[in-house]
């Protein structure tokens, strides 16, 4: 009997743990990278990430490149809300020379920029659905984000990687199909994404395995650099619109949304409440733009915007101006300057350092995916794997801005 006992005591006291590759390529990790997992049975001891799988050196690119041309590069960093990525490269670059925009342009940027915002959080949180077991929101929101590429396709001809922007404003003007699109999608999202809450908000299955589930703490998060949906989460309420506006947000009314416990669940719900103050902010910009009276899309530099094509054909002053900024040979300010967008993952940041070539001196990108997945194994330790996969959903970890 006593060796009996003492059988089981070595049992119990002794782990046998088993080592787990969760990636790179696997469909639960929805990108491209690794996590080489220490499991206790579903239980994870330790996490011990490794990215780079989709590395492309854009910086080292991006200096290579004529500045026109990087915007080509940021396009294929989250390329699930691209368009903010290359306003904020554009508005570096304009924060650079001096371009001030009017206030149309930045209006009609503020409805592409929201737009995207809405793409990206409406497949981070249908995703977070799915990983909890429930397809049906994912398939159903789905039809909304092809409305959006809809509009993006209208106006540049892309849906993914759009490169929709120009420096100075856009290529051209939104015309009478962009405008009805909008409207639509402004009339039927809304209706889309109540059934969308009412199918998992108060879900007790959704609660129970998001509630309490990678939680992180306001002062945990902001050490480990954390910004966007991620850091308000926790109950922070920082946003680069609000701190430090640009493309004229400070002209609009809307609320930043906060969580208190810094889980998943908490996560979903600053996405999901963040996707009504976009419908929001994009029915003031539309109402905005109706009361000017001009058709101007892009500001008046010359040294930077390409001239119109018929004027290229028929113009000898135009083509040269043509040929110089395409050849990059305009003059470009010697300066250092860092600009930061509130992009849909937190802050998305550009430091740019020019000596007056054609190409930038030195390009950096804060990519946010970057900054905070450092915290992924904290967060899911002593957790269920399950639950591994639904914080990774969570945080909406973009491979292509996560190793840029």
């Amino acid at each position: 009997m006593f060796e009996y006992y003492k059988i089981k005591e070595r049992e119990v006291t002794h782990k046998d743990y088993n080592t787990l590759n969760l990636g790179p390529i696997h469909p639960a990790t929805h990108c491209v990278f690794q996590n080489k997992l220490t499991m206790d049975g579903e239980i994870v001891i330790e996490a011990e990430q490794t990215i780079g799988y989709v590395h492309r050196a854009l910086e080292k690119m991006a200096e290579r490149k004529a500045y026109y041309q990087i915007s080509t590069l940021t396009d294929r960093m989250n390329y699930c809300s691209s368009p903010i990525n290359n306003f904020g490269w554009e508005m570096t670059v304009e924060k650079l020379c001096g371009i001030e925009l009017p206030k149309r342009v930045e209006y009609m940027r503020v409805i592409i920029m929201e737009l995207s915002r809405i793409a990206d959080h409406l497949l981070c949180n249908s995703v977070i659905g799915v990983d909890s077991g429930a397809l049906t929101g994912f398939v159903y929101l789905f039809q909304d984000r092809e409305k959006i590429y809809e509009i993006f396709e209208e106006i540049c001809g892309a849906r993914l990687t759009t490169n929709i922007g120009r420096i100075g404003g856009f290529e051209r003007n939104f015309n009478n199909n962009v405008w009805t699109k909008l409207d639509s999608f402004l009339k039927e999202y809304p209706k889309h994404l109540k059934e969308f809450e009412n199918l998992l908000v108060r879900n007790r299955i959704f609660m129970d395995r998001t509630i309490n589930v990678g939680s992180i703490s306001a002062d945990k998060a902001l050490n480990y650099g954390f910004t966007g949906p991620c850091l308000r989460a926790t109950g922070v309420d920082f946003d680069i619109r609000v701190s430090n506006p640009y493309s004229s947000y400070e002209d609009f009314d809307f609320i930043i949304p906060v969580g208190t416990n810094g889980d998943t669940y908490d996560r979903f719900m600053v996405r999901q409440e963040e996707m009504w103050q976009s419908l929001n902010i994009i029915n003031q910009a539309v109402d905005k733009i109706n009361k000017i009276q001009n058709e101007i899309y892009h500001a008046d530099t010359p040294l930077y915007y390409l001239p119109q094509k018929q004027d290229v054909y028929t113009k000898m002053e135009a083509l040269i101006w043509h040929f110089k900024i395409v050849m990059g040979e305009t003059s470009i300010p010697v300066g250092e300057v860092y600009h930061c967008v509130e992009g849909a993952n937190g802050e998305l940041g550009f430091y740019l350092i020019s000596d007056g070539g054609r190409t930038p001196y030195r390009l950096h990108f804060r990519r946010p995916c970057f900054i905070y997945y450092q915290a992924y194994p904290e967060l899911i330790k002593g957790g269920f794997l399950s639950d591994a996969i639904l914080t990774m959903s969570s945080l909406n970890v973009i491979s292509g801005e996560l190793d840029a």
